[in-house]
């Protein structure tokens, strides 16, 4: 992804999830697809969908583990 659309996706986050420390980075060697972290914790991916040129959009995938509900 472009720095400034990983910009604008980082802003739009940040402001829906209410979360300033909320960043979104280039992935190294990948341009379809960016990473989100909260601080410094990695918490998923999102990937930019294209396919259709008059239809942009973006998918935010988030795994998470048991092991992340037990510690809540």
């Amino acid at each position: 992804m472009k720095p400034d659309e990983i910009r604008k996706l980082e802003a739009y986050l940040r402001g829906k999830f209410k979360l300033d420390n909320l960043q979104v980075r280039a992935r190294p060697k990948k341009d379809d697809s960016a990473e989100v972290y909260i601080g410094e914790e990695f918490i998923g991916v999102i990937y930019r969908d294209d396919e259709d040129d008059d239809d942009l959009s973006w998918n935010f995938q988030m795994a998470i583990l048991q092991f992340d509900l037990e510690e809540a």
